[in-house]
């Protein structure tokens, strides 16, 4: 998918030197970290590979609840509590959780709009209540699509700062220095996590193709085989549907088969937003608690 590739990314390699590099902790993150970057180079905005970067990121939140819990970190992070790039790090940490709210809440929505929608089918008490379903569906959708693209953007501010940010001069404590850089480091992970599962959320409205191709994709979908066809078409769950309502309207909602691939391709859907709802829920936890241990060192 060609907004996937590295151009587009909003991750910078940089080289880090984690604290006492010897302890189990340190070492669990620094292979977490490296997991992550293998995953970033090569993941494109599927569901599978968003799924990868959620529960790799909330392992290496796990790891980092271990790094804060080291009397040597707590110790150096209090002693240097007043430094701006502390602040900037708490800055950093809470836009970063009000993006994953933001995220999780959209998901959640879209949830409901697919489940009201695959309720009128299974109703069919009429072609009005499905029609007003899926235009309610389709509205949000387009909305979906603003507020992720929104999103990204904030993304790509905390980067910036991250990135303009200096690191700390303290060269007579490596410690602190390391720590900065690895808890840096952590952010730009979670801002590429975030910015993957983002742009899967921000994938264009499928366009009409002409009538041949909109004949081979109907045809795949009735067969339930878009599988490798719809790769090369870039569909995925959220284009399936599109497709699936485009070839629904097109031929009358009294088509019993166009009506059953409309359904199957919604199910996909859900069971899809789920997952990459419940990994977002899951890693939103772990940001909190990863941001409460911080202010709780830095406040003693």
């Amino acid at each position: 998918m060609a907004s996937s590739s590295k151009s587009t990314k909003l991750y910078h390699t940089r080289s880090i030197s984690l604290p006492c590099r010897s302890h189990p902790t340190t070492l669990r993150i620094d292979e977490e970290l490296n997991k992550l970057k293998t995953w970033e180079a090569s993941s494109t905005p599927t569901a599978d590979t968003i799924c990868d970067g959620l529960s790799g990121l909330q392992e290496l939140y796990n790891c980092l609840d271990g790094l804060y819990n080291l009397p040597v970190t707590q110790q150096a992070l209090s002693h240097h509590q007043h430094e701006k790039w502390i602040n900037e790090l708490l800055d950093g940490s809470l836009r970063l959780l009000d993006i994953c709210g933001v995220t999780r809440d959209v998901m959640s929505q879209m949830k409901e709009h697919i489940r009201d929608v695959q309720s009128a089918m299974r109703r069919r008490k009429g072609d009005s209540s499905i029609e007003s379903s899926i235009a309610k569906y389709t509205c949000f959708r387009k909305k979906m699509k603003k507020d992720a693209k929104k999103l990204i953007a904030a993304l790509k501010q905390v980067d910036n700062k991250i990135e303009a940010s200096p690191s700390p001069l303290l060269e007579s404590d490596h410690h602190i220095t390391s720590l900065i850089r690895v808890l840096r480091e952590v952010n730009v992970m979670s801002i590429s996590v975030f910015h993957t599962l983002l742009l899967f959320l921000s994938l264009p409205i499928s366009k009409p193709m002409p009538t041949r191709r909109w004949s081979l994709v109907s045809n795949l979908l009735l067969k339930g085989a878009v599988g490798s066809e719809g790769q090369q078409e870039n569909v995925n769950e959220l284009g399936s549907v599109d497709i699936a309502l485009h070839i629904l309207s097109r031929c009358g909602m009294t088509e019993g088969d166009k009506m059953q691939s409309a359904q199957n391709s919604f199910e996909a859907l859900e069971v899809t937003i789920e997952v990459l709802e419940n990994g977002s829920g899951s890693l939103f936890r772990r940001l909190i608690k990863a941001r409460a241990s911080l202010l709780n060192i830095v406040s003693h």
